[in-house]
């Protein structure tokens, strides 16, 4: 079960990474037009226009993003279903479709269904369409159904299977729907502890992968908070909404940065200059795009002790921001980028404090990470043995074939070329994936695994997770070594 949480949440970061452009294009337009959100001008109606058509179907996009993420292969028949198997439960289930059935007048129709056009449905539809593919893609018909066969069969059956799911939703949704209404008012209720809680969780949650499940609560329409959504939109109230996303930017922006430097400092003498890289590196991703992962993976399991006290810091900082609403948004993560293009968007409220907030927290996260690693000597990059080194013309076996790395190879293939050998090579490894920063691999023998060579690649971490996985933290060049190692692994 955990596994396959872990691969929903990588699925999931398909369809969150489009955010991004649609906060760029609403940014710029309420730039342009601040006060009039388009109406004063041609050029900001039309960027806003754009940009909100990403996020007014988030819930399309996880449909087909999961569709995509969990399916083998990762086929464009498996997208297709999942917006097959989305229409199929939005359609039944309109509250014009739900008031036909019932024989009742649209307006008594229980309020759930109003929002069945959800990023939760979205989800169930692409988790159903992959399995669909998964499990029908290659099946052959009779001749004289020859045409169906394989992948053109899969839509056809979601379609199908959709309509079970649809029944049945049609009885449970309701209640559903009021658990999560519940469960949303209830951390929401408490206002400004509320908000320090969810960010508690949020990162607390960050190893296992299921804080995309979280966040869904509170950053979009899965019942009805949709911070992230009515922000950009100017829908919501002026320095309550945002609550769930303000108080990040400190952390992101000043605190974890400031951690890296406090790292930084603390690792030995002779391996400053190593750990100054990828702290430059690590810290930069987190103050200007929000992307925290590299920079948290390289402490969260060489040192947890100090990523919860991140976590607390974390919720401790969303909960100043709540208390004096101070609201800026983003539109895939809380970096500079983000921040400033809502500063001028009509919910910001105040959004310059944040950044005084952020150099507060800038000097807390330094002095006690610097405290705590020096107090309880822990392993943070820089201060653990030395690892193997190796020659540029080595020759490495990697399961049953040979890689030669020479100086006419690039960086990625070096790289990948020594984590793979450190797994174990064809051997040893089953499978490999990627999110956004981590190498996701299925070994045969964890026994196998050289841990030393991996880190002998330069990469942020590592992550035992099961008997028979493990994540290697890259960073956000992880695409171009997982490219590299399916390259190996096909010789």
């Amino acid at each position: 079960m955990k596994k396959y949480l872990q691969k929903i949440g990588r699925s999931l970061m398909l369809p969150v990474a489009v955010l991004p452009a649609a906060a760029i294009l609403m940014g710029i337009g309420y730039w342009i037009d601040p006060a009039g959100w388009g109406t004063g001008s041609p050029l900001a109606a039309f960027l806003i226009k754009a940009g909100s058509s990403v996020i007014s179907n988030m819930s399309i996009l996880f449909a087909v993003g999961i569709a995509i993420g969990m399916s083998r292969g990762k086929d464009g028949s498996a997208a297709l279903s999942g917006l097959v198997a989305f229409l199929v439960v939005k359609t039944l289930l309109s509250p014009e479709s739900v008031a036909m059935l019932q024989g009742i007048d649209v307006k008594e129709v229980n309020a759930a269904f109003a929002h069945i056009d959800n990023q939760f449905i979205g989800i169930l539809s692409g988790l159903v369409a992959a399995s669909m593919f998964n499990r029908f893609s290659k099946v052959e018909l009779p001749d004289a159904f020859a045409f169906f066969s394989g992948k053109r069969l899969v839509p056809i059956i979601t379609a199908v299977v959709m309509l079970f799911v649809s029944l049945i939703l049609f009885f449970i949704w309701p209640l559903i729907y009021s658990w999560l209404v519940a469960f949303g008012e209830g951390i929401s209720g408490l206002g400004a502890a509320g908000a320090g809680l969810y960010g508690f969780f949020n990162r607390l949650l960050i190893p296992t992968g299921l804080h995309h499940a979280l966040n869904s609560v509170f950053w979009f329409d899965v019942i009805g908070l949709n911070d992230i959504g009515n922000f950009w939109a100017g829908t919501g109230i002026k320095g309550t909404t945002g609550m769930y996303q303000a108080g990040f930017f400190p952390v992101m922006m000043f605190g974890l940065p400031a951690a890296a430097l406090a790292m930084y400092h603390s690792a030995k003498s002779k391996k400053k200059k190593q750990v100054a890289s990828l702290m430059l590196a690590a810290g930069f991703a987190s103050f200007f795009t929000g992307v925290t992962e590299p920079l948290e993976f390289a402490f969260m399991f060489v040192a947890p002790a100090l990523f919860v006290v991140h976590a607390l810091l974390t919720g401790i900082s969303l909960a100043i921001a709540a208390t004096f609403h101070w609201t800026a948004g983003f539109g895939f993560s809380a970096g500079f980028i983000d921040f400033v293009l809502s500063s001028r968007l009509p919910l910001a409220n105040e959004p310059y404090m944040l950044l005084l907030q952020g150099l507060a927290f800038a000097v807390i996260y330094y002095f006690l990470f610097r405290f705590l690693i020096a107090k309880f000597n822990l392993v943070t990059p820089g201060r653990e043995d030395d690892p193997v080194k190796l020659d540029g013309g080595e020759k490495m076996q990697a399961g049953s074939s040979r890689i030669e790395l020479n100086g006419n190879q690039s960086k990625f293939f070096r790289i990948a070329a020594t984590i793979y050998e450190g797994l174990g090579g064809d051997t040893n490894v089953v499978s490999v994936d990627n999110c956004v920063t981590r190498l996701r691999v299925e070994v045969e023998d964890m026994e196998a695994v050289n841990q030393s060579k991996i880190k002998s690649a330069g990469i942020a971490g590592i992550n035992v997770v099961g008997p028979k996985s493990i994540q290697v933290i890259v960073g956000p060049q992880v695409q171009f070594i997982a490219e590299e190692i399916e390259k190996i692994r096909r010789r």
